[in-house]
């Protein structure tokens, strides 16, 4: 089977993609330090080193750039690169068919573009570069954060949206199948400039629909395939027409998979029918969180996304501890030996610990108790007196701390003697934040997970941010895979560098990837 990878970042789908038996056709990915990172890790380039010696990469080619350089490319605000047909220092060979299995930087919609022109280029990504089975997959997460109706409905105007151009793409290249990776928050109605409710996802598939693909549209969540996060997503796998009528036929009348498309193939027909104008309610998405279609789920082709084991952050973290390792755990050793055909590194990569101050020490440890007590009243009450709001605390939320041990000026962990004494220790450890809070050991991490200050170690002893592999662990990345590029970034450069942190918390955790793999692979 092949795939293209659009929005592919360092990786993660694309890792689990491989690993289920898909092989990459062609990516593309618009940050360079993101690209930094899927290059190293699938075509073993390592882009700075060629950088340093003035040399061009092999498989990681440039739409377009201000620059010819490979090093200023590595550094290049991607919202700045030279649009299709102006001046600039493009990589795309005069013979397409070079494009094979290369990762091509630049926008998704230049790339479009490109492909409005070249219906060369068309036909080398319809056929997946002659394969004769044709294009199996396009898959990807486009981001859905300026996503309009004007975008959807028009396929001319100017302000068309990065799901649209991810759906222009799969008009062009017609593979069997689409797979749309996103957040949860698509399925959240908005208010519109009119305040009229608009629901993202629905507008999404009747894109699908009006292009010739049959949309199931699921809510899924990480944890469920076996991932020690707690991570809701919304994934729409759209079925080209003629495929599913070939598919339907081998589905019993009465089974779970024929039940699954039952219904998108009645709203698909209506789109057919009545076109965009079609209004809010034709449409429902399964919900793997809901019992009630969880059946469906396990007694489907989508059963891989819910019978995985409940894995912990203990069990994905443990071993990476300063004091007091534990040896790595089944969980650990499984997804390691899952990727092993990634390139073997000779140590372990991206677990440089960050240094913090020892206030900042004493206010993660106060974060962990408040995990333990794991009480909203709680929190709240010590974060108004962290906030200066309050300069008391109620007697039963003294109660509550009281058994705690804290860490004190001198380094060590003891008990307040005196509800008093705790109330100073708070007002000298003042903080405006309050997202921050400590993992639970026995639980999966928060969904919120993609740069340092999100969240603490949950050992007493581990006083601190967890480092770039342990944020990987937790998205189910293996140790051989290395994040590469700046490791943070801050300021202004936020709004468009993808530092190691942001590239592990942006992408789809590889083991999801693998189990969303199995499932296109039954269809196909």
């Amino acid at each position: 089977m092949n795939h293209i990878e659009l929005f592919a970042g360092c990786g993660g789908l694309s890792l689990g993609l491989e690993k289920s038996g898909f092989k990459l056709s062609m990516a593309n990915e618009l940050s360079p330090m993101a690209a930094e990172s899927f290059a190293y890790n699938f075509f073993d380039e390592n882009l700075e080193e060629l950088a340093n010696v003035s040399k061009k990469a092999k498989n990681t080619l440039w739409l377009n750039s201000a620059y010819a350089d490979l090093k200023a490319r590595l550094r290049e605000n991607p919202f700045e690169f030279p649009t299709f047909g102006e001046v600039g220092n493009s990589d795309l060979p005069k013979d397409f068919s070079n494009l094979k299995g290369k990762l091509i930087v630049g926008s998704i919609v230049e790339l479009n573009r490109l492909l409005d022109k070249n219906s060369d280029l068309v036909h080398q990504l319809r056929t997946a570069f002659g394969a004769k089975r044709g294009l199996d997959l396009v898959s990807g997460g486009p981001p859905c954060q300026s996503f309009s109706m004007a975008g959807l409905r028009k396929q001319d105007c100017e302000k068309n949206t990065l799901p649209w151009e991810f759906a222009k793409f799969v008009e062009h290249t017609q593979p069997k199948i689409a797979m749309l990776e996103n957040v949860t928050g698509i399925l959240r109605a908005f208010q519109d400039k009119d305040g009229n409710s608009f629901h993202a996802w629905y507008e999404v598939a009747k894109v699908f629909a009006t292009i010739g693909y049959v949309p199931l549209c699921l809510h899924i969540n990480a944890r469920l395939a076996g991932i020690a996060q707690n991570r809701p997503r919304f994934i729409m796998i759209a079925v080209k027409f003629d495929h599913v009528e070939s598919i339907l036929q081998k589905f019993d009348d009465d089974s779970a998979n024929t039940k699954l498309f039952t219904h998108s193939l009645d709203f698909y027909n209506l789109v057919k029918k009545v076109g965009s104008d079609l209004p809010f309610g034709h449409l429902s998405y399964f919900d793997a969180t809901k019992p009630s279609d969880l059946n469906l789920f396990e007694n489907s082709f989508l059963a891989s996304l819910v019978n995985g084991e409940a894995i912990t952050v203990r069990d994905a973290l443990d071993d990476l501890k300063q004091t007091n390792p534990s040896k790595p755990s089944k969980f650990v050793n499984l997804l390691n030996a899952t990727f092993e055909f990634l390139p073997q590194r000779k140590s372990l990569s991206n677990h440089e610990f960050r240094s913090n101050g020892e206030v900042v020490k004493r206010r993660f440890r106060l974060y962990q108790v408040l995990r333990s007590i794991d009480e909203r009243r709680v929190t709240t009450a010590i974060f108004s007196v962290l906030k200066g709001d309050e300069i008391t605390l109620p007697d039963d939320i003294w109660s509550l701390c009281k058994p705690y041990e804290f860490l004190q000026k001198d380094g060590q962990l003891s008990k307040f003697v005196s509800k008093e004494k705790f109330i100073d220790y708070l007002k000298s450890h003042p903080t405006k934040k309050q997202t921050q809070k400590a993992l639970v050991a026995s639980s999966p991490a928060p969904a919120a997970l993609s740069i340092p200050d999100d969240a603490c170690h949950y050992d007493e002893h581990e006083l601190r941010v967890l480092t770039v592999r342990e944020m990987a662990r937790i998205q189910s990345f293996p140790d051989n895979f290395v994040f590469r590029s700046k490791i943070t970034t801050g300021g202004q450069m936020r709004k468009f560098e993808v530092p190691q942190y942001t590239q592990v918390g942006n992408a789809v955790p590889p083991l999801l990837g693998l189990r969303l793999g199995q499932c296109v692979k039954k269809l196909l």
